[in-house]
């Protein structure tokens, strides 16, 4: 039996065998054509899509292609390669063999912005940084002046500051829209406290945690949700404590780790990615206070360097697995310091930058940390040397260092952009007010 196709007016005979018309590109007007070793879907007399003989597939148009859209909770059943559209997170995820993991650059964090502080007083004041970099002027009276605050993003591309101290410890949070207006004071977000953490989770929720209250530790955390609101507090989550560091992992968990409850204290609490903290996981390297952590490597995170007691200053970093496991101590990694600030680059990469080494050493140094959680050597002379500074991630693949204190009398207004590559730049100064004591986050 033969089947005969004449160009492109349809089947005519059949009889066995079949010959088929080449794909011309102006010759369809709308179907599925067959050329030598080509598949073509076309419509309006274009080729749309195209499979070659090596099957490689080819979308012609200018416009978009339109991707699987569904909640966390109708993912398929996982197959390595498979790309889809989150609507629960608000991004692009793709399965690895193991996690589902987010497209690098899909989630919000073209901007960023610093907040709050201290001069000589407490101050209330936002600076925001552009997509490029660019940090504008203050802008005050965004809410209640403090200090020793915390910061995150949530919600996809909004942020959130929240607690701190002002003559004693304030309960309240300002949100942060994806433009970069500071909302006025919420109040009452829970207990007063200072000293705590804060990190993203879930994709686009926050989560505050730990402290100090004026008087003593406390063991508690605030669910910050996809809107903004901040939950009440959930007490018992594990060892009381302030001072600590926290950061996500894993694509939507997070972790906070170390502090101090009475002395240093070497232990984590996981979140889960519906905000659940886990109990204490202990012995998970040096105890020690004052430390930085970031993500790295897209889905797993780091803590680094930090104080353990008096004046002994740490150079060492615990990579936390993409499960949240935390690895033992790796020493010797650059100068030992506290009172720096982390951030990530690069999409996938971190940097640990300037310090104090908790008696009189200031330090102007970088140390980058690669994709697979290797820190390098310092980078030194990358500006002013200065402590109790801010960092947050911008323009998706790049990271600022702002503000900070020489831990005598001199404050700053300067940042150090960094680039997608991890190169610090020059000092660039008159960016707002010179405060310490301050928080940044990512947004927009």
């Amino acid at each position: 039996m033969t089947i005969t196709i004449n160009g492109t007016t349809g089947i005519t005979d059949v009889n066995g065998t079949a010959t088929a018309p080449a794909v011309t590109g102006v010759s369809q007007t709308s179907g599925v054509f067959f050329g030598t070793n080509t598949v073509s879907l076309a419509t309006s007399s274009t080729v749309a899509v195209s499979i070659d003989a090596s099957q490689n597939v080819t979308f012609n148009p200018t416009n978009a292609l339109t991707l699987n859209v569904g909640t966390t909770a109708q993912r398929p059943t996982a197959a390595t390669g498979q790309l889809r559209f989150n609507s629960t997170l608000g991004y692009m995820e793709y399965y690895d063999g193991a996690f589902w993991n987010t497209v690098a650059g899909t989630v919000g964090s073209q901007k960023a912005i610093f907040g709050y502080g201290f001069t000589t007083a407490n101050v209330s004041m936002s600076n925001l940084v552009s997509d490029i970099g660019v940090v504008a002027a203050d802008v005050t009276g965004v809410g209640t002046a403090r200090q020793q605050l915390a910061a995150a993003g949530y919600g996809v591309d909004k942020a959130i500051f929240g607690y701190g101290v002002t003559g004693g410890v304030v309960s309240m949070t300002n949100l942060v829209s994806n433009t970069g207006v500071v909302a006025t004071d919420t109040t009452g977000v829970g207990q007063a406290r200072r000293l705590l953490a804060a990190a993203g989770y879930g994709g686009n929720k926050a989560i505050f945690g730990y402290g100090y209250d004026g008087s003593t530790q406390v063991s508690m955390t605030n669910k910050v949700s996809n809107t903004g609101v901040v939950a009440t507090d959930t007490t018992g989550v594990g060892s009381a404590r302030n001072a600590l560091a926290a950061a996500g992992y894993g694509t939507d968990k997070a972790l906070f780790g170390y502090g101090y409850a009475g002395g240093s204290v070497a232990l984590t609490n996981l979140v889960s990615n519906t905000g659940v903290v886990a109990t204490d996981t202990t012995g998970v390297g040096t105890a020690r206070i004052d430390l930085a952590a970031a993500r790295y490597g897209s889905d797993k995170a780091l803590f680094g360097y930090g104080l353990t007691t008096g004046t002994n200053v740490q150079s060492m970093t615990n990579l936390v697995s993409n499960t949240g496991v935390v690895a033992a101590d790796t020493t010797g990694v650059g100068t030992a310091r506290n009172g720096l600030a982390a951030a990530g680059y690069g999409t996938d990469k971190a940097l640990f930058g300037y310090g104090y080494n908790a008696i009189t050493a200031l330090y102007s140094l970088t140390n980058l940390v690669s994709n697979t959680g290797v820190v390098a050597a310092d980078t030194t002379g990358v500006g002013t040397a200065r402590n109790a500074l801010a960092a947050a991630g911008y323009g998706t693949d790049k990271a600022l260092f702002g503000y900070g204190y020489n831990a005598i009398t001199a404050l700053y207004s300067l940042t150090n952009l960094v680039s997608n590559t991890g190169v610090v730049a020059t000092d660039t100064t008159g960016v707002g007010t010179a405060r310490f004591y301050l928080a940044a986050a990512s947004l927009g």
